[in-house]
């Protein structure tokens, strides 16, 4: 029994297949897995509570299955088949009433397993390409996807035949050719049936399925780099967006303007969450910094170096304590990545530059032998 995992208020999925929780109050980060069994196959892709407790995680990993994790007792619990590595990997995963299972895969089949049934009981084809599916917080039942010519659609698990909600693609430009579309990420906006999604497009849209109309109500754009992820603040008249190029911005829902941009990131975004009640977003992606900005001020409270390319958080929702200023959360992460360097440099090999001068030339001679070393005299 792990008794680390009880402190940890944020998790993360790596690609090498570590599944990572960080202490905030304590500033440290720990690994949850068999360092000597991992490989790509494993590379986690999709985190999700198992029950509303948030004592067990659900785990997506690319060889297509479903591995419970309690946070209780800090150990792998469980591991299910739930699809074919071939169909892609998992585009979404989330809990149905605490006893089921939703999984949806790139090439768009949704399924819902069950923990006495050797298969799916349910399953439905969502279109191919799809970047991504959503659960309702409000409506269980109501998830929604989308993809790169695939556009927005929402679904009721209980008449899982059509879905209730199919978006239009936008209008033809000036030139009269067609928009491309190309869904990334979603959400539903709390209070309302209204949906958020962005693009590959650097576009933001806001899709109201109380309406007639089925193009969005709101469309808005952000930088020029594709868009890969967003989540909506407690406060809900915004959403936080990132791009491939590490920018993350909020825009107005209401007026569809930029009100501001937060600021360190380095790397392609991955994956935002905002927190349940404060007014906090957690952030990560290829640049292997966990880091959580405040949406008040728009500074970094806390930035957290996790040595892997990261694909997934999840936030606890009980209140994130501990950080600080920016400054002091920098300096910490800063500190963190020069340690690393120094493992990496001490665990190469030592090269003999006259051993090497000699084999070039072909001569001989004595000399003293020098050996490079990283801040060597």
């Amino acid at each position: 029994m792990d008794e680390r995992s009880r402190l940890c208020s944020v998790w993360l999925g790596s690609e090498t297949g570590i599944l990572k929780g960080v202490d905030l109050d304590r500033k440290q980060a720990f690994n949850f897995c068999n360092t000597r069994t991992l490989s790509r196959e494993q590379e986690v892709r999709a985190l999700c509570w198992g029950d509303t407790a948030e004592s067990e995680l659900l785990v997506g990993c690319s060889d297509g299955t479903v591995r419970t994790f309690s946070t209780e007792k800090g150990v792998f619990t469980e591991a299910r088949s739930c699809g074919d590595p071939q169909e892609g990997c998992f585009s979404g995963l989330a809990s149905l009433r605490g006893s089921a299972i939703i999984t949806c895969v790139e090439c768009g089949k949704l399924r819902v397993w069950r923990e006495d049934s050797s298969g799916p009981v349910a399953e439905l084809d969502a279109g191919s390409n799809v970047c991504r599916m959503r659960q309702s917080p409000v409506d269980q039942n109501r998830v929604a996807t989308g993809g790169k010519e695939n556009g927005l659609k929402l679904w009721d698990l209980e008449r899982p035949e059509k879905p209730v909600f199919t978006a239009k693609n936008l209008r033809d430009d000036w030139l009269d050719l067609r928009r491309p579309h190309w869904v990334k990420d979603m959400s539903f906006i709390p209070d309302s049936d209204k949906v958020v999604t962005c693009t590959g497009y650097h576009q933001v849209h806001v899709f109201d399925p109380s309406t007639p109309q089925r193009r969005p109500v709101l469309e808005a754009e952000f930088g020029e780099y594709p868009l890969t992820a967003l989540s909506l603040p407690a406060a809900g008249d915004t959403v936080v967006v990132g791009n491939t190029q590490g920018q993350i911005a909020l825009l107005d829902l209401r007026k569809g303007l930029v009100r501001g941009c937060l600021k360190g990131l380095s790397g392609g975004v991955r994956a935002l969450q905002c927190h349940a009640s404060q007014p906090l977003v957690a952030s990560c992606g290829l640049d292997r910094f966990l880091r959580i900005h405040s949406l008040k001020d728009r500074k970094l409270q806390h930035k957290v170096y996790l040595k892997s390319r990261l694909n997934c958080l999840l936030l606890a929702s009980r209140e994130l304590q501990g950080g600080g200023a920016g400054g002091s959360a920098e300096g910490g992460a800063e500190q963190e990545v020069k340690e690393e360097e120094d493992e990496v440099w001490n665990s190469m090999e030592q090269v003999e530059e006259e051993a090497m001068k000699r084999k070039a030339t072909g001569g001989g001679g004595g000399g003293e032998e020098v050996k490079r070393k990283k801040g060597g005299d």
